[in-house]
This record gives structure tokens, sequence and C-alpha cells, in this order.
């Protein structure tokens, strides 16, 4: 197996904390506006408004529990998750190891949330007609983003690869 360069890891790095940081500041931000107005209701325009939402599920709410367990058990699998991310991000030798640590800067955002605040704030509203898609944030934006990456490069870049030998 080829070492990864420090070069690529420091890359790695820097993505991971800029998308951990850019998810902070913004749950931050929200959080101080619901603390200073006691409720966040922002209307953006007709397809988008900012809400503050409590989800102590995982992605877009699923899975929600009052179960201390469950919850716990939760986290602890999402801990385990991120562990294999972070070994992907370190053994993936082309374009994925960049989606990897999309995914994983967002997952860090949201489990930073999920031990501190025992629920992760979710405040992004899309909606249309007034069907409204599940409220999400910056980390779910990165993650959702780093796994259709993959998917994408799954599906598309072997196939020319092999079709090239």
């Amino acid at each position: 197996m080829k070492a990864i360069s420090l070069k690529k890891i420091l890359i790695y790095f820097l993505l991971i904390i800029v998308i951990f940081f850019l998810d902070r500041i913004s749950k931050y931000h929200i959080l101080n506006i619901a603390e200073r107005d006691g409720l966040v209701d922002i209307f953006i325009n007709n397809y988008l408004n900012i809400i503050l939402v409590w989800n102590s599920g995982i992605g877009f709410g699923l899975l929600s529990f009052e179960n201390d367990f469950i919850y716990n058990l939760i986290t602890s699998l999402i801990v385990i998750i991120n562990i294999i991310i972070c070994y992907f991000v370190v053994t993936s030798k082309d374009l994925r190891g960049y989606f990897f640590a999309m995914i994983l800067g967002g997952s860090l955002g949201n489990l930073f949330d999920r031990l501190y605040y025992s629920a992760v704030p979710d405040f992004i509203d899309l909606n249309y007609n007034n069907i409204h898609w599940f409220v999400f944030n910056i980390a779910d934006i990165f993650i959702t983003i780093g796994i259709f990456c993959l998917i994408f490069v799954e599906l598309f870049y072997d196939k020319k690869k092999l079709q090239n030998e």
C-alpha cells in the first residue's frame, strides 16, 4: 500500500476543519438569534425560511427517539462510522478522499452538537407550494454533497477507467 503524502493529509484536514467551522458558525449565529428573540422564524422568500428545529435523530430527523439508551446507541454508531470514514479519507487514492472528507467534516459538526446539546440544531427550511422538505443545516449539505459525489464517482468513474484498459 502506497503511503499517503503529508500534503494530501493536510488538504483533507483543512477541508474537514473548514466544513466543521462553517457549520459551527452558522449554528452559533442561529442559536444566538434564538436566545435573543426566543425563537427563530425568518422568512427569506417563498421557497426558503430559517427556523430552528432540534433534531435528536440522524440525518433529516430520521430515527428520533426519546429513549436515552437508543439515542446513546445511535451516537455511538455515528462515532464508529466517523472512524471508518477517517480510514477511507486516508486510504482513498483519488477524488473519493475529498468526498469522504466532506462527509466527515459535516458529520463531525453534527456529532459535536449531539454530544454538547444532546440534539442537532437544524434551521434551513426549503419548501414549494407549502410542501416542506426536511429541515437541515450546513453540515447536512456537505454530507449530502459528499454522498452524491461518491455515488456519481462509483457509477461513472470506474466504468470509464475499465473501458480504457
